[in-house]
């Protein structure tokens, strides 16, 4: 399962973009989105996925 931005709580600080092992975050708009078919909730490279980790608004990144 992929991870997902809600676009309403993104305040496009992009803190997430450069975090992304599989760079799968990018700037769409006003927004950063991330493209499901590249995530892998960062399984193999870190503990926990690094978007929700590095997001400065909680609930932001989450499950799709």
């Amino acid at each position: 399962m992929a991870y997902k931005i809600v676009a309403s709580q993104c305040t496009a600080c992009g803190a997430c973009e450069f975090e992304c092992p599989n760079q799968a975050i990018s700037m769409k708009g006003d927004v950063y989105v991330i493209d499901a078919a590249k995530c892998q909730e960062c399984e193999g490279s870190f503990d926990e996925p690094q978007c929700a980790a590095v997001c400065p608004v909680d609930n932001t990144c989450v499950p799709a």
